[in-house]
């Protein structure tokens, strides 16, 4: 029998002869460039990798340019605004209940300011008015670092100082859906059980026709707001049926009960933008909560501005506007003011002018055959502030909220095998979501 040393040098023999048989036939067999990562390509020298051009981007053509948007407010750079309508005064031993008014705001400035006013000047007191600056600027506007033209521009100190409503900061740009909610975490916070919410494109106008049927006496549009909360909070109102919001002008403004909206998740901050109402709203209903719009006045939906806001406080000015966009970032008064008129009286002509205005800016957004660039061109109204904190081309911030609002309503879809608002009439209960559809 062979020696273990000579089976030991026939078993490595017999390994090599087998390594090198395959090693013959497969670099006979392969090509090198086969198995080298194509992207590196062929090498280059420095001196030819220097020599080729830089790619240059393809861009797409450049917007036309807009009009630069004038401030519609140039008094209140100069001096503060007049007494509101003495008629829209809450009588002095009014108790103003802590049910403060939210607004979100996240691009065009004189909207947002036109929304504030009118609600001051409908009798709302600004001690109960917050504006949430949703601009995604952190403490931009805080700072006086953003310019009319820029979008996101918002004039804190004016807002703080002139008009004297609060303003605070959400520490990131919000969806819709998640400012919302953003409204709940200050309830929480702040211990209200209730708040009201508004848009930051409506403008809110006290009846000057309405009589109090029961007194006969005139009422402001805030004045009423109190007479429809205290009757919510009755405990009468409730006693069939929980509540979870009063309507006025649907959502435009509107009353929230804040543990109802807590009782089912609040709002589902997928569904970002556009059918974010239908499904929260639908899931309130499907918990049984009662829902009932009320009228306190008449609330607006623009798109467009008054040229000057002076006129709600019924008043007019015989001073041209002020075409300097520096005046709106100073924040200082200067040594004279315009001469303005005496205020007008309750449910005269000039109510009845300014009404018929706004009839006709409300119609302008909101009829298509009247304007057929459609509902929302006020928020590309702006294309300005390059160079500034926070920049974001305007265009792609349009375009980037619209890929996100279609993303919500596929999102809105999948949860509830298909869109609409009307769940319930298809059958649908809280428990269906996500539960329904295709495996």
């Amino acid at each position: 029998m062979p020696s273990r040393a000579k089976v030991r040098l026939l078993a490595v023999s017999g390994i090599a002869f087998l390594v090198l048989f395959m090693i013959t036939f497969w670099s006979s067999s392969v090509n090198l460039s086969d198995i080298l990562p194509t992207h590196l390509g062929p090498s280059r020298s420095p001196q030819e990798s220097q020599s080729e051009p830089t790619p240059t981007p393809h861009h797409k053509p450049t917007p036309s340019a807009r009009p630069p948007i004038k401030d519609n407010f140039p008094l209140a750079d100069h001096a503060l605004p007049p007494p509101i309508p003495s008629w829209n005064v809450l009588p002095a031993n009014t108790k103003v209940p802590q049910t403060p008014l939210l607004i979100a705001f996240t691009r065009n400035w004189p909207l947002l300011q036109q929304t504030v006013v009118s609600y001051l000047t409908a009798g709302w007191p600004a001690s109960q008015i917050y504006v949430i600056d949703n601009s995604g600027t952190q403490n931009s506007n805080k700072r006086n670092l953003l310019t009319l033209q820029n979008p996101f521009y918002l004039n804190h100190a004016r807002l703080t100082t002139v008009y004297n409503v609060t303003v605070l900061e959400t520490p990131t740009l919000l969806t819709f859906a998640q400012v919302q909610n953003y409204f709940l975490h200050l309830a929480i916070t702040h211990d209200w059980p209730y708040y009201f919410w508004g848009h930051q494109d409506a403008v809110a106008l006290s009846d000057e026709t309405y009589f109090d049927p029961e007194t006969g006496a005139y009422k402001s549009l805030y004045a009423r707001v109190l007479d429809t909360l205290t009757e919510t909070l009755s405990p009468s109102y409730s006693a069939e049926q929980k509540w979870a919001i009063r309507f006025f002008a649907y959502d435009h403004l509107a009353l929230v009960n804040r543990e109802a909206y807590l009782s089912v998740g609040g709002w589902d901050p997928f569904i970002s933008y556009y059918i974010s109402d239908c499904d929260m709203h639908e899931r309130l209903a499907m918990a049984n909560y009662r829902m009932d719009d009320a009228r306190v006045g008449i609330i607006y939906d623009l798109s467009t501005s008054l040229d000057d806001l002076l006129v709600l406080y019924r008043r007019t000015n015989d001073w041209e506007n002020l075409q300097d966009e520096d005046l709106s970032r100073r924040g200082l008064f200067s040594s004279s003011a315009p001469e303005i008129s005496p205020p007008g009286a309750l449910g005269d002509d000039g109510f009845h002018a300014l009404k018929k205005t706004l009839d006709d800016m409300d119609r302008w957004k909101n009829d298509n055959k009247v304007n057929p660039a459609g509902r929302n061109t006020w928020q590309a109204m702006q294309q300005g502030g390059q160079g500034e904190p926070f920049y974001y081309d305007a265009e792609g911030f349009s375009e980037a909220i619209e890929m996100a609002n279609q993303n919500g309503k596929r999102v809105y879809e999948r949860k509830w095998d298909g869109g609409g608002c009307g769940l319930r009439e298809r059958g649908m209960t809280a428990t269906d979501a996500w539960r329904v559809g295709p495996d």
